[in-house]
């Protein structure tokens, strides 16, 4: 009806000789912007490099059976990664997480930690042979550009928790061969390489170990980086000393925005570029927001740990049974979600604090990562979009997203062949 009497009205000014406009309202100019905003980023997202720095599909490929050449609902499987919603969100390479949870530290879970790790290395260097017309294997830097220009996705393997190195220095050198181009030094507890962050009983090396000294000191000369997610902040700073080559922090977000011990302070940012790394924002709820109290949420996982020993020493069947036990209870009691647009709140803060050149972008999805707007990989433009309605520049936006993390990998493999 509105826009009979517009047109009615528009008649009969024309009629008397006068010129009209049409009639614009709020809504109209915001929508009519915001296509040219969603065009713009598009545009963008389809151009530039994409680099997801951290992802635990790994973990869905071996004990959840998921089939990496099939679109996934996330729902039903509790799966955010494929081949193919890679393709759909514009992502074109993925480190794929060779993920261990901490066990006992004596010499034969430590060869048991490796084992499984030998065992996820080959998984993964499967499931990529088997959809050799959609991804492939990366090795270094460059490959992710050429794999780009034919259309496939990059793969590339880094270890989260340096757990299965033991107390053998010579294990970083196997997991290199084996395409391991970055080590997260510990996980959740703390290993013989330095203190977590989240370990609930402290302190024990105030720091890195006289071991994980070594440990850094050989990765600069291997080529791999440093991930410092997850460790201690008397770790990192400890890092930050010894190491020679700038490090990365595959899958963190800002403590300032988000008040968590995972997360990295304002001096830890301004430490980690000062050093030339980069932070790359995690894209995990309770990492991005400060969530309600969720009493029946939490005792549930409490209870699951505690049923499957925190995780650790499973056989294959116990390790599927506590998967889809995982995935359950994300079903029976929901988080509430953060947003892209909080996300890119800890983006904005990371720039202001870091510098444009030093802030990522790594998802932790199939390890806990998931907001409303980017619950899986399929949406991975709506954080382009989110950055470009608030006005970064598709320079910008392509450091974000790719740039910056490749600078690195570039400094530290060189760093490697002097």
């Amino acid at each position: 009806m509105q826009s009979r009497r517009n047109f009615i009205k528009a008649s009969v000014l024309a009629a008397a000789g006068l010129s009209v406009l049409p009639s614009l309202n709020a809504e109209t100019l915001f929508f009519s912007d915001n296509e040219k905003l969603k065009k713009r980023a598009a545009k963008i997202h389809s151009k530039i490099l994409t680099l997801d720095s951290h992802c635990d599909t790994p973990l869905s490929i071996l004990y959840d059976n998921v089939d990496m050449g099939v679109k996934n609902d996330p729902k039903a499987t509790g799966s955010k990664v494929d081949f193919v919603r890679m393709k759909e969100g514009g992502l074109d390479a993925s480190f794929f997480a060779v993920f261990l949870g901490q066990g006992k530290r004596d010499d034969e879970s430590n060869a048991k930690a490796k084992k499984k790790a030998l065992e996820i290395f080959d998984s993964i260097h499967q499931t990529v042979n088997k959809y050799p017309h959609l991804a492939e294997i990366a090795l270094n830097p460059s490959d992710a550009y050429r794999i780009q220009k034919i259309g496939k996705r990059a793969i590339y393997l880094g270890v989260e928790n340096g757990y299965p190195v033991g107390n053998e220095i010579n294990n970083l050198k196997e997991f290199y061969d084996l395409g391991a181009r970055y080590i997260t030094l510990c996980h959740t507890k703390n290993n013989d390489i330095c203190d977590s962050s989240t370990d609930e009983k402290g302190a024990e090396h105030e720091g890195l170990s006289a071991f994980g000294e070594k440990v850094v000191q050989e990765m600069n000369h291997l080529g791999m980086m440093v991930d410092v997610s997850h460790i201690s902040d008397q770790s990192f700073y400890d890092v930050i000393k010894l190491s020679k080559t700038p490090i990365i922090a595959s899958h963190s977000s800002a403590r300032a925005v988000c008040n968590h011990p995972r997360n990295m302070d304002d001096e830890m940012l301004k430490a980690l570029a000062n050093k030339g790394g980069v932070i790359q924002l995690c894209i995990l709820n309770s990492y991005i927001r400060t969530q309600p109290a969720n009493p029946e949420r939490d005792e549930a996982f409490k209870k699951l740990r505690e049923k499957y020993k925190n995780f650790t020493d499973l056989s294959e069947e116990e390790r599927a049974n506590a998967s889809r036990e995982w995935h359950q209870i994300h079903i029976d009691f929901p988080e509430e979600l953060a947003t892209v647009s909080d996300a890119v709140d800890h983006i904005d803060h990371m720039v202001k604090v870091a510098g444009i050149d030093h802030v990522g972008i790594g998802t932790d999805f199939d390890g806990g990562g998931g907001i409303s707007g980017f619950y899986d990989i399929s949406e991975a433009g709506n954080i382009t979009f989110e950055l470009v309605k608030r006005g970064y520049s598709a320079n910008d936006i392509e450091k974000i997203w790719a740039g910056n993390f490749m600078r690195v990998f570039k400094e530290v493999q060189k760093f490697a062949t002097i």
